[in-house]
């Protein structure tokens, strides 16, 4: 009997936090290795997945054919520790939303920064912070899309954490690209989200 009163309390005691309802957002910014890392770690995310979004071919691959999607992160969080404009506020400091081109070194429409609301109050939340952005740096013109939020394609395991499995590779190709130059540059002190 002993046993099974503390096997119910401890179950009790575990509901809730199984039952903490969950949320997902998706930005694009260019290397999904660096978004992965600005969104990982933040308190209320639970996962960041790199992936692929935004095109019409099913299955894209790295390799292979994801002509017309972004690279893109899927980031689940707990809207009760953390805001989907507080995701935004992060994201928009980790991006340069003047290139039309893609971000920082890498060119082309796959790299290009996007953000992918899934409801009408992302979607406004999203209009209002390209909104405030494009009014602090005007006359400059923010480049960054608000797209529809469409199916999110993970991206192979080998791009999954790429800055933990490969944290020297990822530093050199950050600073290579000139990012956080560009990010410092751009947002002062904010850039990255410090």
């Amino acid at each position: 009997m002993k046993r099974s009163i503390f096997a119910l309390v401890l179950f009790a005691s575990l509901v809730p936090a199984a039952l903490a309802e969950t949320a997902t957002a998706m930005f694009a910014g260019g290397c999904f290795w660096c978004m992965e890392a600005a969104f990982q770690g933040r308190e209320g995310v639970t996962d960041v997945v790199s992936g692929f979004t935004g095109g019409s071919r099913p299955n894209p691959t790295y390799q292979g054919n994801h002509a017309g999607h972004f690279e893109a992160v899927e980031v689940t969080y707990d809207p009760t520790v953390v805001s989907y404009q507080q995701l935004l506020d992060l994201y928009w400091v980790n991006i340069d939303p003047f290139d039309n081109k893609g971000q920082f070194c890498d060119k082309g429409p796959s790299y290009r920064s996007a953000i992918f609301p899934a409801t009408e109050s992302e979607r406004a939340q999203a209009e209002q912070s390209l909104a405030a952005v494009a009014a602090r740096f005007a006359p400059d013109k923010v480049y960054t899309e608000i797209r529809p939020a469409g199916r999110f394609w993970p991206v192979e395991e080998y791009h999954q954490d790429y800055y933990l499995k490969n944290p020297v590779r990822y530093k050199y190709y950050r600073w290579n690209c000139g990012r956080d130059q560009r990010l410092e540059q751009l947002w002062g002190s904010d850039a990255g989200g410090h």
